[in-house]
């Protein structure tokens, strides 16, 4: 059974998280709750559990200085009101942020990452393990993107597509639509393939935001889950394995 802790300053807040984490993940033990940064260390140092959620802003010690003596089992999801910090977040290894007020429908997306990260790897046979195996490559897990006048940190699983747009590329989001300088020509080998898939010179899809693929006079498209949207795919994509059978 995997085990929390809740470091949140603000009752009401920390009250919310712990009733909507009962709700949407009842197999999680809460094996403590603080409203201080020592407190938070003392009982991480006591309970090691599995996931810490911390708020950032916290008195006698901030969620960033708790994170980074944490012990080495345990991940980190912070809480916090401002996007900005989500940088700093990331440099010190969590997994994900949450900005206040607290959004469940952003919550289940962070327990999904959470219980997919608890999935215990399937070792390979011993014949199959090379005697020199190339380390795997490393994709962009989060992206600095504007919105407006604000930077926001937006990680890729929230990502529905990427678009090419004048001299911008566009993210969207669930949420939002930011805009990012990286070409969708360099941003395909940046991604990992098996979570995205480029259906035409200026769009990218994530795979897991596909409803369905239409196929019309030859030409197919691409429908998304809740959105209006429909991409084309260009016919020198047409021949991805994703689409060869379609």
């Amino acid at each position: 059974m995997p085990t929390a802790l809740i470091a949140e300053d603000e009752p009401l807040l920390r009250a919310e998280l712990k009733q909507a984490l009962a709700e949407l993940w009842p197999e999680l033990q809460i094996v403590a709750e603080t409203a201080d940064g020592a407190a938070a260390l003392a009982a991480l140092r006591t309970h090691a559990p599995d996931i810490a959620f911390l708020d950032i802003n916290m008195p006698k010690a901030s969620g960033l200085d708790v994170a980074r003596v944490r012990p080495p089992g345990t991940v980190i999801v912070f809480l916090t009101a401002y996007h900005q910090h989500a940088l700093d977040a990331f440099d010190v290894g969590a997994v994900d942020y949450l900005v206040k007020p607290l959004n469940r429908g952003r919550l289940l997306e962070t327990i999904s990452r959470l219980q997919l990260r608890r999935q215990p790897a399937i070792a390979p046979a011993p014949a199959a393990v090379a005697p020199a195996a190339a380390a795997a490559p490393r994709y962009l897990s989060w992206i600095q993107a504007s919105v407006g006048s604000i930077l926001r940190v937006i990680t890729t699983d929230e990502v529905i597509f990427f678009q090419s747009e004048a001299k911008y590329t566009k993210v969207v989001t669930p949420q939002t639509e930011a805009l990012i300088r990286i070409p969708v020509k360099d941003l395909v080998e940046q991604l990992d393939p098996q979570e995205f898939i480029q259906v035409s010179r200026g769009a990218i899809v994530n795979r897991r935001r596909i409803d369905a693929v239409h196929r019309r006079e030859g030409q197919m498209q691409v429908h998304l889950r809740g959105r209006a949207e429909v991409l084309s795919v260009s016919s020198g994509y047409q021949g991805q394995d994703a689409f060869r059978q379609m």
